[in-house]
């Protein structure tokens, strides 16, 4: 297993040299800067790499680019409106790009509008620590009573709509402000200039969309990129819904194994892949993500371990950011299935045998806390993340090999 480190740019408050310390030796990022839909110029990717470069030159073989994630795919793409063809030529220039450049995986994801959603970025537990959280209650109520959704409160249950009634009319001003700010960091590149009448406006262009238009338009994007991708021997990952429900009456199309079962037989291509996120997938409670990996495992080009803890017994409902073996996901289990995975790939002579994950989000704890880096990635948090998963990986291999 490929230790990796996702890096936010020469922006992040987590430095190459940082990176370094840790201890991964492969760095996942992207050009930021470029927008959904426009070509990412061969000139940049080659200076982001030197950047890496650069960074890690105190290492004997400097860390290199391992990951692009993500190579964004536009909303006209995804509803196949206005520009979408021509994004699609541009996305593959983007994808010939980076096989110039040596980079090979390249993450994705096919959330409409919305990327990841959380209702609290700095949630207080019980250590001292802060995570990301997703309380249903504060979501319901910011879709039903702060955004007035059309149509919203007949499509949340009635007793927790009644709750989130209840607590909207004793929040304060100041913790709505907070709430609708935190669920507009999902929305890539909006944080700064997105209004409540602008998320309106965008959620009406989707209504004509659900499960089935927007899962066909996913499998005839496929269809024009991963042939090439194919053939320049790259390997594209899906990454799931963040969380794998549908929220604010926008369709989620991969949240489930039968989602990505259906996306793999809709063109089933090596190319065609998983991004595996364990924390991403392990908030429904009805994923099995170890036995994901055996089924799905020679598709999964790249892993996010990281776990969270449920606080329903629903499929459902309010959770938070957990330690990286301390949620409800059972990690040994996942790893082991890893293990298993790269097992057969190098008896099967394949050359990606060893494949990349990152510990992905992380407590913010010690001078996380004062640090305020991009949330849910800390220096510090993730470092302990990434301890936990190498011990536990060293452990499990010796035991596999001693057998």
């Amino acid at each position: 297993m490929q230790e990796t480190w996702r890096w936010f740019g020469p922006k992040d408050q987590v430095s190459i040299p940082d990176v370094v310390q840790a201890g991964a030796r492969g760095i996942v990022t992207a050009l930021h800067h470029q927008p959904p839909g426009a070509v990412w110029p061969l000139r940049e990717i080659r200076e982001r790499q030197e950047e890496i470069r650069t960074g890690s030159r105190s290492l004997p073989t400097p860390i290199e680019w391992s990951v692009v994630e993500s190579l964004p795919v536009s909303e006209d793409i995804k509803r196949q409106t206005g520009d979408w063809r021509a994004h699609i030529e541009n996305y593959k220039i983007s994808l010939k790009n980076l096989f110039e450049a040596g980079i090979e995986v390249i993450c994705y994801n096919f959330m409409p509008l919305l990327d990841w959603t959380r209702t609290d970025l700095s949630h207080e537990i019980e250590t001292g620590a802060t995570c990301m959280r997703f309380d249903l209650i504060d979501f319901i109520m910011f879709d039903v009573f702060i955004l007035e959704r059309k149509g919203a409160a007949e499509e949340h249950d009635a007793a927790l709509v009644s709750e989130a009634q209840l607590r909207f009319q004793s929040a304060s001003d100041s913790f709505k402000a907070r709430l609708v700010n935190n669920i507009i960091c999902g929305l890539p590149g909006a944080a700064d200039h997105f209004s409540l009448e602008d998320i309106k406006e965008h959620l009406k262009i989707y209504e004509p969309y659900d499960h089935q238009s927007l899962s066909q338009n996913h499998a005839d994007f496929m269809e024009m990129v991963a042939p090439f991708a194919q053939e320049l021997g790259l390997r594209l990952c899906c990454h799931p819904d963040d969380p794998p429900v549908p929220l604010l009456g926008l369709p989620r199309i991969m949240s489930t194994e039968a989602d990505y079962q259906r996306l793999i037989d809709a063109v089933d291509l090596p190319a065609n892949g998983i991004t595996l996120c364990s924390g991403s997938l392990g908030a429904r409670s009805d994923n099995d993500l170890p036995g994901m990996m055996d089924r799905l495992g020679d598709r999964v080009h790249f892993l996010h371990l990281r776990n969270v803890r449920r606080e329903h017994e629903d499929i459902f409902g309010s959770f938070h950011e957990a330690e990286h073996l301390g949620g409800d996901t059972d990690m040994a289990a996942l790893v082991a299935a890893v293990l298993r995975e790269e097992k057969r790939r190098r008896e099967a002579g394949r050359a990606d045998h060893s494949i990349p994950f990152r510990p992905d989000h992380g407590q913010d704890i010690l001078d996380d806390l004062t640090r305020k880096a991009q949330p849910g990635y800390p220096a510090i948090g993730r470092l302990k993340g990434l301890a936990e998963l190498r011990g536990l990986i060293s452990g499990i291999q010796h035991v596999t090999e001693n057998a």
